[in-house]
């Protein structure tokens, strides 16, 4: 079986190598930027490349060149970024797995606000930033803050906190004079502003069932760690607790709303004041940020390794997953002043993992005792502040 891959950022060495482990034909499609990264190469027998600003037809061509020498059985997006491209190459070659339709719904977050609104899950109360009487209405009718959000960015990337109509209209207008025409207001949305804790539930599905998630919380909203800088920090909800039964329902409900069938996914919801859950996003993706590693060291189950089992086993076999644990991890991650930092200072037997990453610092701890796990990471993430941390300015796009 001949899986291609593709990555717009470096990720994915796991899932790499467990389709090497099964026997796959392993293809890597990356942008030219990243030819010198640590790729799992022992695992890789074909890297084509694309410009660094190649757009889906540009990744289309080149897999359809691929293509006309040799049989290819699945594609595959490592990154949020490849995943339209992904569907578009699927179609174009016509090899089974989710299409241009679904794949817009966990890229678009007007498209998947839509969805699963009409479907009666609540998301804050949101419009599209294109008819200028409903945009006014809308100012009229629901309080601010709002949020102005890019529909299909990643992250925090591109967000602005808004507090009056004047400064909506003149960011519609500062959107509108940008060269390209993918930056307008029209890709925005404005939504309300919703204070609270959020909380990240990370699947795999297989047959449109949800067979594996887990629930996490983030410290502080990513939003306000992208903008302000500091210490991010997510860690295992505590097991059997009202929110974790609440998301998980919520989570199950939404990837049935949206249609998606295989893989993993990564959906982050916000609690209000009030006690109320609301969906914000979704991704059709690994959660980054090392959060793969933290469920593993929590549960056991890496989520890149059994999401390359699934997709190469199509429902053909039973899909069964590896034994579960159900201890408690986190991560403590942060952007640190030196290239390479040293953490050697950190001797706490319940760290699991020191990813290694230039300027970053992070530590993947896990315990069986939740509050041990809370008290380890409140601890690191005052320390890390002391020795490492750096703060830079928020991404407004892309790169």
């Amino acid at each position: 079986m001949t899986v291609v891959c593709l990555a717009s950022y470096f990720k994915g060495n796991a899932f790499l190598r467990q389709l090497r482990q099964q026997g796959c034909r392993v293809v890597l499609v990356i942008k030219e930027k990243l030819r010198d990264e640590d790729w799992a190469r022992d695992s890789i027998d074909e890297t084509l490349t694309v410009p660094n600003g190649a757009g889906a037809d540009m990744f289309v061509e080149v897999v359809s060149e691929f293509a006309r020498h040799h049989r290819v059985d699945r594609i595959v997006a490592l990154e949020e970024y490849d995943v339209m491209h992904a569907a578009m190459i699927r179609e174009h070659l016509r090899i089974p797995g989710m299409g241009t339709t679904t794949a817009r719904l966990f890229r678009d977050k007007l498209a998947m606000r839509v969805k699963a609104f009409e479907a009666g899950i609540r998301v804050p109360d949101f419009v599209h930033v294109l008819n200028y009487d409903e945009i006014r209405g809308y100012m009229e009718a629901v309080p601010p803050p709002w949020v102005l959000k890019p529909r299909s960015d990643v992250s925090a990337v591109g967000i602005q906190k808004l507090h009056d109509p004047e400064l909506v209209w003149r960011a519609i207008d500062a959107l509108d004079a940008r060269p390209v025409v993918t930056e307008r207001s029209t890709h925005y949305l404005l939504e309300r502003f919703v204070p609270g804790d959020v909380f990240h539930v990370d699947s795999l599905v297989e047959g449109g069932e949800v067979i594996f998630a887990g629930v996490n919380r983030y410290w502080r909203p990513p939003m306000e760690v992208a903008h302000q800088g500091g210490v991010f920090l997510t860690n295992t909800l505590r097991r059997g607790s009202p929110e974790e039964r609440a998301l998980l329902d919520m989570n199950r409900a939404l990837l049935t709303t949206l249609g998606f069938k295989r893989g993993a996914t990564h959906a982050e919801f916000i609690r209000s004041a009030e006690g109320e859950f609301y969906f914000l996003e979704v991704a059709g993706r690994v959660g980054g940020a090392f959060i793969a590693d933290s469920l593993e060291a929590a549960t056991g189950v890496n989520v890149w390794r059994e999401w390359a089992n699934l997709e190469i086993s199509r429902g053909e076999v039973p899909y069964a997953l590896p034994p579960q644990r159900n201890d408690y991890a986190g991560v403590v991650l942060a952007l640190a002043r030196q290239e390479w930092p040293d953490t050697s200072g950190y001797t706490d037997p319940e760290i699991v993992l020191r990813p290694a990453k230039r300027h970053h610092v992070a530590l993947v701890v896990s315990s069986p005792d939740y509050d041990r796990v809370q008290h380890l990471l409140g601890e690191y993430a005052r320390r890390i502040e002391q020795d490492f941390l750096a703060v830079l300015p928020p991404l407004e796009r892309t790169q």
